[in-house]
C-alpha cells in the first residue's frame, strides 16, 4: 500500500461525503467539508478504538506519523493511548485552574475522600471561612509567607488553636500545588514558629481504681444500644484512640490469632498495629457480630451501616452515666489504662507503650516493629481485662489517689 506524502494531502479537496486517506498502520486522514482530521484506528483489549490526533494543517504529516508511532508504542506495553490523552487534558485543564481556592477544593476532593466526616467539616470551615476570603482569589504560585502569615495572624487574634490548623491545611494546599506544577514551594515552611504556642489538650481520666470500679459498674447498667455499649465496654478493654475504635472493621479482626489488625493507613503514627483480644474483648466481638457481622463496621452509625459510629457515641454514653467531660472522656481510657497498668499492675513500661501505639525505639533509636513484645502483651491485656473483672465484681476498698493524666493523641 503506497503511503501518503505532504503534497497528496495538502491537495486533498473535501467531497459531498467525508473519506479517508490511509496511510498505514491504523493512521489515516479524515477529509470533511469541515476540515481535515488525523486518526489512529485500533484494538485495545478486543475492542476497536479510534484516537485522534489533531487537525491539518496544524498538525503536518510528519507530525502526525511521530504522534502515530507514540500511540502504537504506548499500545505495545499495554497502555491505552485514549485513556493517556484524558489523562493529559485533564492535568492541562487543571494547571489552568491555579488560584488558591480551585487548588485547594481539587486537594479536598482528591485527598480527604478516606478522612471522617467530622475532619472534611472542620476542613471546609477553615478553608471557607478562614483562608478563602483573604487568598482563595490569588495565583497559588504568587502567595508569599508575609501574605499567609497576615492571614494567620488575623485567625490568631480569634483563637490560636485554629490558627495552627489553617496553617496545617494551606500547607498541605501548597504542597498539592507544587506536586501537580503550580506552585515551586509552600510558603508556610517558613512560618514555624511564627504563631503562638497552640494550647496543649488535656483528656479527663479516672486514674482511681475505686473510682474506676464504680464506672465500669455504671457502664454495666448503661440503657443505650448494643453497637454503643460494645464499643464503650471495647474503649476500656482495648484502650486504643477513640477514632480507631469506631472505624474498627471485621475484616480488621484475626480470630485465629485473637487479634485486632490495625493498618497503617488508619493510625496516627503511619504504622500497622496490632491489639491482643483478651477472652473478655473476643466474647464482646463475638456477641455484636451477630448484629453487625455481615456489614464492613464493627460499629456502624445509626444513620447507615456504611457509615462509623459517630465521634460522639461513646462520649454521650459517658454523660449519660454522670461522667462529664471534666471527669472522663473517651480518649482517657487510654490514660487510665497506662496509669494503672503501670502503678497498680507494675507492667513493664514499654509494654505499655507499645500497646498505646507510641513511637517506642531501641538503644540505637530504631522504632520497634508491629509484633515486638507481643506474647508479653498478650498476657498483659488479659490482666488488663481479668484486673476489670476485679474492680467491677469485688468490695475490696483500694487506696485511691486522684489525678487526671495527659495522654498524647
Amino acid at each position: 500500500m503506497q503511503k501518503l506524502t505532504a503534497a497528496f494531502v495538502k491537495q486533498a479537496k473535501p467531497r459531498d461525503k467525508a473519506f479517508s486517506l490511509v496511510d498505514g498502520g491504523g493512521l489515516y486522514l479524515l477529509v470533511k467539508l469541515a476540515g481535515k482530521y488525523w486518526r489512529y484506528n485500533y484494538r485495545y483489549c478486543g475492542k476497536q478504538k479510534t484516537l485522534s490526533l489533531g487537525v491539518y494543517p496544524d498538525i503536518s504529516l510528519a507530525e502526525a506519523r511521530k504522534r502515530h508511532q507514540t500511540a502504537r508504542e504506548e499500545l505495545t506495553n499495554g497502555i491505552d493511548p485514549s485513556e493517556i490523552r484524558k489523562v493529559q487534558k485533564i492535568t492541562k485543564s487543571l494547571a489552568n485552574k491555579d488560584d488558591f481556592e480551585s487548588v485547594a477544593r481539587e486537594w479536598f476532593n482528591q485527598k480527604l475522600l478516606d478522612k471522617s466526616d467530622s475532619y472534611k467539616v472542620r476542613t471546609t470551615r477553615i478553608l471557607e471561612k478562614d483562608l478563602f476570603p483573604s487568598i482563595g482569589g490569588r495565583p497559588i504560585s504568587r502567595i508569599t509567607a508575609p501574605e499567609l502569615l497576615a492571614v494567620l495572624r488575623k485567625i490568631e487574634a480569634r483563637t490560636v488553636d485554629i490558627a495552627h490548623r489553617a496553617k496545617q491545611v494551606a500547607s498541605a494546599v501548597f504542597r498539592y500545588a507544587v506536586t501537580t506544577g503550580r506552585a515551586e514551594g509552600d510558603p508556610s515552611r517558613d512560618l514555624a514558629g511564627a504563631l503562638k504556642v497552640k494550647s496543649k489538650t488535656h483528656h479527663a481520666a479516672i486514674t482511681d481504681p475505686e473510682e474506676l470500679g464504680r464506672l465500669l459498674l455504671a457502664m454495666d447498667g448503661y440503657q443505650g444500644s448494643l453497637v454503643v455499649t460494645t464499643a464503650l465496654q471495647l474503649s476500656a478493654l482495648l484502650f486504643q484512640r477513640p477514632g480507631e475504635i469506631r472505624h474498627m472493621e471485621w475484616l480488621e479482626i484475626n480470630w485465629g490469632k485473637n487479634l485486632w489488625e490495625i493498618p497503617a493507613s488508619k493510625m496516627k503514627m503511619k504504622v500497622d498495629h496490632l491489639v491482643p483480644l483478651s477472652r473478655q474483648a473476643r466474647e464482646l466481638l463475638t456477641q455484636i457480630h451477630k448484629l453487625t457481622g455481615r456489614g464492613k463496621y464493627v460499629f456502624p452509625s445509626a444513620r447507615g451501616v456504611t457509615r462509623p459510629l459517630s465521634e460522639n457515641g461513646v462520649r454521650t454514653a459517658l454523660r449519660s452515666l454522670d461522667f462529664d467531660n471534666d471527669t472522663m472522656t473517651p480518649h482517657g481510657f487510654r490514660a487510665t489504662a497506662r496509669t494503672i497498668l503501670d502503678e497498680e499492675l507494675k507492667c513493664r513500661v514499654d509494654y505499655i507503650e507499645h500497646q498505646l501505639a507510641h513511637a517506642v525505639r531501641d538503644a540505637n533509636g530504631r522504632a520497634y516493629n508491629r509484633t515486638t513484645h507481643l506474647d508479653g502483651r498478650r498476657k498483659m491485656m488479659q490482666q488488663w481485662a481479668d484486673y476489670l473483672d476485679d474492680l467491677r465484681n469485688s468490695n475490696q476498698k483500694v487506696l485511691p489517689f486522684r489525678r487526671k493524666v495527659e495522654v498524647n493523641a
